[in-house]
């Protein structure tokens, strides 16, 4: 939960009886409640109010895809994980050797200048 194991958060609830004391410590964790809840329906409103001002061509828009990271994974490793986890594997073709190694006679001995092709600069 939130990244938190069970001793961070018995020394927050310690931390919480000592702050608020047992009286006012219901009323914190109500207002808590509260507050959180009221976040979350505030960002709900305003992803439905960006949903409809975008209009029904964006029906499936999802703000959390903005992000950089699922941005690149959705429209980039998608479709690539699909290629090769789904039903068309890519068809690769065997590793040939270079095409300098079936003609040896082309290739420099060592010390050899290359040619100078002075129209090509």
């Amino acid at each position: 939960m939130f990244g938190l194991g069970w001793w961070e958060i018995c020394a927050l609830i310690v931390i919480a009886l000592l702050v608020f004391g047992p009286e006012k410590l219901p009323q914190a964790a109500a207002q808590a409640g509260k507050a959180l809840r009221n976040v979350r329906r505030m960002a709900n409103n305003a992803r439905d109010d960006l949903r409809a001002g975008l209009g029904p061509e964006f029906s499936n828009f999802d703000p959390a895809d903005l992000n950089p990271k699922n941005f690149v994974r959705k429209h980039l490793l998608d479709d690539i994980e699909k290629d090769w986890n789904g039903d068309k594997a890519p068809e690769l073709e065997p590793a040939t050797t270079a095409p300098y190694a079936s003609e040896p006679e082309d290739r420099l001995g060592y010390g050899e200048i290359p040619p100078y092709d002075s129209e090509a600069t």
